[in-house]
């Protein structure tokens, strides 16, 4: 029995459903849904999810969540495998407490370590909808955006298999596209040109503070954001590696969701 925590999240749901696919046991669970609702901040919460349960799909819900040690403690002494859906650049924040922890565990585990999600640019929808346009800084910079299915399907891999145990494979697209491009492929795929709009870094760090309250990690991503212009995220071929197929391109993403932009 495969346990997928965040089974109603954007690449849990496609675990759930590869782990189906590839015939294994499946028990989902999230805070407020799937076949056994529980919460990751509250251990005691976890029973009914874990009886029986040989490996889990974990996604820890966030930063601000509590009790990371004695929850993954929880976890490990019910079951043989972990594999956490974890970061590039888990080093810094709580990405990293979730990985030292089980891995103190002494138990099986696979750190999964994507760089940035396609998903993120659904957070352009609203503008896409109403302006036909996307206002957002550094157009240039070079991004190797994943596609969730392709996190989900090496995921999929690391659960019903030993190949990757002990590893943190680096996960990302095939390519680097330009923020810019981004919106250009987003158009493209729902039949409507799209214009890029780029904000001076100043008004959009007063933007970004407004919608996501925490300077730290705004001024830390409008950072990282200017470090990609002329360089370009890692690309790496570990999802070709591990699955025996190309990574998905940005393009192929942006028609799978072409109706969540419209």
């Amino acid at each position: 029995m495969i346990l997928v925590t965040g089974a109603t999240g954007n690449v849990g749901r496609h675990v759930a459903a590869g782990l189906s696919e590839a015939g294994a046991q499946v028990r989902t669970s999230s805070r407020s849904a799937g076949d056994v609702p529980a919460d990751l901040g509250d251990p005691a919460s976890l029973d009914a999810a874990l009886a029986g349960v040989d490996a889990v799909f974990l996604v820890w819900p966030g930063p601000g969540v509590p009790g990371i040690d004695k929850t993954v403690a929880t976890i490990t002494r019910r079951v043989r495998k972990v594999v956490y859906l974890s970061a590039a650049g888990a080093e810094h924040g709580f990405w990293g407490e979730v990985e030292q922890a089980v891995e103190r565990s002494g138990g099986d585990w696979v750190f999964l370590r994507p760089g940035g999600f396609a998903t993120n640019t659904l957070g352009w929808a609203g503008m896409i909808r109403d302006e036909g346009a996307v206002r957002w800084p550094y157009g240039a910079a070079a991004r190797s955006l994943i596609d969730e299915r392709d996190i989900a399907d090496v995921a999929v891999t690391a659960l019903t298999s030993d190949v990757l145990d002990g590893q943190r494979p680096h996960l990302t697209g095939p390519e680097n596209v330009t923020q810019a491009e981004q919106v250009r492929l987003i158009g493209e795929a729902i039949g409507r040109p799209l214009r890029w709009i780029e904000l001076a870094p100043e008004t959009a760090r007063q933007q970004l503070l407004a919608e996501w309250g925490d300077a730290g990690f705004v001024d830390a991503s409008l950072t990282y954001w200017a470090s990609l212009v002329g360089t370009g995220e890692p690309v790496t071929d570990t999802v070709a590696r591990i699955t025996g197929r190309p990574a998905r391109a940005f393009r192929d993403w942006c028609h799978h969701h072409a109706a969540d932009f419209r």
